[in-house]
């Protein structure tokens, strides 16, 4: 995965805000009644409803979480669902911890 495009991702506190919600969906999304919301994720209206925006600035939000490989998207019948892709995070967060290691030998570009 592409890192910039994960710290893009990550630089917004309007996607950092969607990956809590998603970590506790049952909590936050309790009213979703189309899909166990831990099971298959949440309703992208249900979660621009919890951020309180437009559902495309929702969905403009989302997409960049997907392409950073952070959330998925399931179908189902009308409806797409998201939901925390909790592999790709912690090994993004692995990279970025070593990335920020005191004493680390060797320098990336910036």
């Amino acid at each position: 995965m592409d890192t910039s495009i994960q710290m893009k991702a990550m630089s917004s506190e309007v996607r950092v805000t969607i990956l809590r919600l998603l970590a506790k969906p049952h909590e936050h999304f309790a009213d979703q009644w189309s899909a166990d919301p831990a099971e298959l994720g949440v309703c992208m209206t249900l979660i621009a409803k919890a951020l309180g925006v437009a559902q495309p600035t929702a969905s403009r939000h989302l997409e960049i979480l997907v392409q950073a490989g952070f959330v998925t998207v399931a179908k189902k019948h009308r409806w797409s669902y998201c939901a925390r892709n909790e592999p790709m995070i912690a090994e993004y967060l692995e990279w970025l911890a070593r990335e920020l290691a005191i004493g680390k030998g060797s320098q990336g570009a910036v």
